[in-house]
């Protein structure tokens, strides 16, 4: 694993603009009068749709620069360009609220990823439809929120939510097999900060039992698909995807337990991409920096 970025020191610039001459050269002049030294650069010319992209993870030797200067002084060279950007301290942890429902497996992975060091998050909230995960989340200190979820109770259930966003300053949302359908507007609140994961079945195999349907069909892949999340249901941009190849021996439960292994492996690569701003959105495309 890679040395934990310092505090204070290192930060990470992503950016995406009409595609020009000149633009590597804008970024690097100004990490250059910042006393800034890139430590990784990565960088993708979209040339269908003329549009390019870049993120680059740098350091600052000069003691008296913090973040908000080098936001001020990057501010001209963005202008001059046309570019969209993000500019945020390398070290500064997601701050990630997990929602789920009755299947623990990609919660628990992700809370196992993040007391090892292996993603760079903070969880200040576990949220509920169901109270089976709410012993897991006192294991792990973690304050468990359970919101029912009726036809009924839905629009408060989702205010109370969006509470909870604002209160707990989160960047992140993630649907960690979390079974209820996010209203349209919700969907726009969380827009570009709201992930989800589900079987690659779908479209196949929708509904109840996707893997005892699987298994009747005879299905040679199992996987999954991490994708944020849209008033389009499940037609979010795709930021990982994965599969495993399967054959005749394997059962429906045994399907399941390989599912539930990719999709808990899909979905923290997502996070940690998103956590470290290695995703950056292009139409209904992502441009992914892994």
């Amino acid at each position: 694993m890679s040395p934990r970025p310092h505090p204070g020191r290192e930060y990470v610039l992503t950016l995406s603009c009409p595609d020009s001459a000149g633009l590597v050269h804008a970024v690097s002049g100004f990490l250059v009068r910042n006393s800034g030294n890139i430590l990784e650069s990565q960088q993708f010319d979209d040339r269908l749709q003329g549009r390019f992209f870049m993120r680059v993870h740098f350091d600052v030797s000069d003691p008296n620069l913090d973040l908000e200067q080098l936001r001020y002084r990057f501010g001209p060279v963005a202008q001059a360009y046309g570019i969209t950007w993000a500019l945020n301290g390398a070290a500064t942890p997601t701050r990630t609220l997990i929602m789920v429902s009755k299947f623990g497996h990609c919660l628990n992975d992700l809370l196992f990823r993040r007391r090892t060091g292996a993603l760079n998050i903070e969880i200040p909230a576990i949220v509920s439809n169901h109270q089976d995960f709410e012993k897991l989340a006192e294991t792990y200190g973690i304050p468990f929120h359970h919101i029912p979820v009726t036809r009924d109770t839905k629009p408060e259930a989702e205010a109370r939510l969006l509470e909870l966003v604002r209160e707990l300053d989160v960047d992140l949302v993630v649907l960690a097999r979390y079974m209820q359908v996010l209203s349209d507007d919700l969907c726009k609140e969380l827009e570009g900060r709201a992930i989800n994961i589900h079987h690659s079945f779908l479209p196949s195999f929708k509904g109840a039992r996707p893997y005892e349907q699987a298994y009747r069909r005879g299905v040679k892949l199992v996987g999954a698909t991490a994708h944020y999340v849209t008033p389009d249901l499940d037609e979010g941009q795709i930021i990982e995807q994965e599969v495993v190849r399967v054959d005749h021996s394997l059962d429906p439960g045994d399907l399941v337990t390989v599912g539930r292994d990719v999709e808990a492996q899909v979905l923290a690569h997502a996070v940690k991409w998103h956590s470290e701003s290695r995703v950056m959105v292009d139409g209904n495309r992502t441009v992914v920096f892994r």
